[in-house]
Order: structure tokens, then sequence, then C-alpha cells
């Protein structure tokens, strides 16, 4: 079931700016949505995306965000999930800085963590704290699959739209491609949403996915100022995962 931390990972381009109001993104620090988890049709777990407050690196503010997945009480009985990914870009949301994860999933645990260093064009990978990877990457931009996620809701969608990305665990460097298909209905516990159809290429995503011959992955995303991930469904090997939106808070002060 690492297939629920790949599934949050999914969900889902350098000049330095001051903070302030940023009229053009469609999120800001303090939302929060919550996700009910479930593999066939069975309730597994939940996921959570944050907007974290902005920080600070080397004197120059930074947006972050946080992806979380734990399985309920019935699936931790026998394969106990708790993930957690981080990500930093710059305030623009241009290039990554830093991406983090922390997989806890039955007896499996890697802490990963990828610095970008982009005045030698390159991520650096450490698990455990020990140099795995290092990556050339040029031009010089990139993202992890978590700011990838957020950088995808910026853009205005139009059915038809081939979006392609540049996008790093900081093991592989890959070209992300995603189509956008049309506009559908989609209900959930957070209510109705007309949203775009959003198939994201998978066939360079790994795991479950590439042991998965017709592995699919389909992304909701609504079809509103907000962008919201509303829904994420997948078809593999090892069964049908789905991930619905169930609540969404705005905590916090924005971008002010």
């Amino acid at each position: 079931m690492r297939v629920l931390a790949v599934l949050l990972a999914l969900l889902l381009w350098v000049v330095p700016a001051q903070a302030g109001p940023r009229p053009g993104f469609p999120f800001a620090p303090g939302e929060r949505l919550t996700y009910a988890i479930s593999w066939t049709v069975v309730p597994a777990g939940t996921a959570v995306l944050e907007v974290l407050p902005v920080g600070s690196r080397n004197g120059a503010p930074v947006l972050r965000f946080r992806g979380q997945a734990r399985s309920n009480s019935f699936v931790d009985a026998f394969y106990k999930v708790r993930t957690s990914i981080d990500s930093e870009t710059d305030f623009n949301l241009s290039r990554d800085l830093l991406y983090h994860s922390d997989q806890h999933e039955g007896s499996f645990h890697k802490e990963a963590v990828v610095e970008f260093q982009w005045d030698l064009a390159r991520a650096v990978r450490s698990i455990h704290g020990e140099t795995r990877h290092e990556l050339f990457i040029w031009p010089p931009r990139a993202y992890d699959p978590l700011s990838m996620l957020f950088y995808f809701r910026t853009q205005p969608l139009v059915p038809g739209l081939v979006f392609e990305g540049p996008v790093t665990d900081g093991k592989k460097f890959v070209q992300g491609r995603a189509t956008v298909g049309p506009v559908e209905t989609v209900r959930t516990e957070a209510g109705e949403f007309r949203a775009f159809r959003v198939e994201p290429q998978v066939s360079e995503v790994g795991g479950v996915f590439r042991k998965s011959p017709n592995a699919k992955l389909t992304i909701w995303i609504s079809d509103d100022e907000r962008r919201l991930p509303v829904k994420v469904q997948s078809e593999v090997a090892v069964g049908h995962f789905t991930l619905e939106l169930v609540r969404v808070e705005d905590l916090g002060p924005g971008w002010d």
C-alpha cells in the first residue's frame, strides 16, 4: 500500500520577492485540504495538503507546502502508514529549494532530503543523512511532486491543454506531462464541484505504477478561482485507490 504515499505526492517555474499579497495565486498560507482515502470500497485513511506560513531562507521569503497521509485503525492492524512530505520553493513558485519526505509504511521507513543547489545546477539527495544521488539539472529549474501540484494550480486550464514541467525526487529528473480533459461534475463530502479531468502521465512514476502495465491516474481540479484538487483516482495492479476532498479550511492570516 505504498501507493498511498505516491498518490499524495502526485496530488500531484528567479528573482527573490518581498512578502506581500499574491493576487495571482489561488491559494494562501493557512489553506488546509483534507481527503478521505479508500481502497476499492474500503475506507483506508486520510490525507492532508497544507500551505504553511511563509518561511525564510538566506534572508529571502520562501513558500512552504506539506502533505501527509495516514491509514485508519482498521488498516493500521496489518499495514500502518504515517507518511509526510514537505516542500520549499522560492517566493515566486518558480523552482524548488528543498524537498523532505518521511515514509513510515508497515516495517518500511525511509527519510529522504533533496537540497537544490541552483548555483551548481544540481540536486543532492540524502537518505537518513547519507548522500546517495547528485543530479545535474539544466536549465536550472525543477519541482518536486508536491510543489508541482501547487504550481499546476496557478495555471489557466482549458480542455485539451497539454501541460509539461520538470519534476524530480532527487533520484530521477523527468519532464512531467498532464493532459487536461473536459469539465465534469464531481460530488464529494465537501460539496459539488465542476472540475477539469486531468490525466498525468505515470510511466515515469515508478513503484506500483511501473509494475502495473495499465496503470492510470486521474485528478479532478475545480473549475473556479481556487482550482482545488477535489478528487484523485488510481487504477493499479493492487487495486483501485481514491482520495476525495472532505473538508476545506482557510486558517491563518494569508500572505500578509
